[in-house]
């Protein structure tokens, strides 16, 4: 019965790695079920003994997307909002098909046509977000200002057709973000 338990688990989970994979860089729409149990080497059969819908899937996936893309993170991240920026705005996260990103930047055009228990996942993967960023910033407003910098700097990254025009707004982005916290260290936060 323990083995049961523990491969039961660990279908779960290659389900909701490949499932946050495949929908972080194609959107709900654009992956089917099948797609996702093929990517994670099991039957469809398997898929419903875990979830009850391809919208709990999602749901549950952005979670483990956030878990993932958190643990690809280098050591210096996040000690400082300098470094945090110049890993989150780069163009390894955004061009990087092998690997887990940010379902906050990749999904947040998707997001709004979901319903509200993937809407609330979300919602609560972004609160983590900022907490973090709020760890090593001065103050909340600072927190949420580059909170906002680096998931919408990343996202419109990712939708232009210019690789120049792309690189040079993930670098604005940067630099937004580390005048945020420059100038809250000058005046004391």
């Amino acid at each position: 019965m323990a083995w049961q338990e523990t491969h039961k688990e660990q279908s779960k989970d290659r389900i909701l790695k490949s499932a946050a994979m495949l929908f972080t860089h194609h959107g709900f729409e654009k992956i089917s079920i099948d797609q996702v149990m093929k990517n994670a080497e099991l039957t469809r059969g398997a898929f419903y003994s875990h979830f009850s819908s391809k919208s709990d899937l999602y749901a549950q996936a952005i979670s483990t997307a956030a878990k993932v893309a958190s643990k690809r993170k280098p050591v210096s991240c996040p000690k400082n909002m300098k470094d945090f920026a110049h890993y989150y705005l780069s163009t390894e996260h955004r061009d990087n098909d092998s690997e887990q990103p940010c379902p906050l930047a990749f999904l947040v055009s998707d997001i709004n046509q979901q319903d509200n228990k993937v809407k609330a996942t979300y919602t609560k993967t972004l609160e983590a977000f900022v907490e973090q960023v709020q760890s090593i910033t001065q103050s909340r407003e600072e927190a949420l200002q580059s909170t906002v910098l680096m998931i919408g700097g990343l996202a419109l990254s990712r939708a232009l057709d210019s690789k120049e025009f792309s690189n040079e707004l993930l670098a604005a982005c940067q630099v937004g973000v580390t005048s945020l916290t420059e100038e809250e260290e000058i005046h004391g936060g």
